[in-house]
């Protein structure tokens, strides 16, 4: 898979899913079923969400791409 995580990134996202965990049901997360829920997002999800991602960006630069003479369009003075 391409999309990585820094150890720091991952060590948030583990904390937040047990913070999150202990606030909505009021237990205790393991880190060791946090690592297991990460792995699976990372997994399953993903791919999916990293997908969409360059598709979003590959819409926003054609859409740049095309109004791009009309933006930066400077007229050439006549001879």
């Amino acid at each position: 898979m391409r999309a990585k995580l820094s150890e720091e990134r991952r060590a948030d996202l583990l904390k937040e899913f047990q913070a999150f965990f202990k606030e909505t049901y009021d237990e205790e997360m393991t880190a060791f079923r946090a690592e297991r829920i990460l792995e699976f997002f990372m997994k399953e999800l993903g791919p999916t969400v990293y997908n969409q991602g360059i598709q979003d960006a590959r819409v926003f630069m054609a859409h740049k791409l095309e109004d791009l003479d009309a933006e930066f369009y400077e007229p050439e003075p006549e001879r």
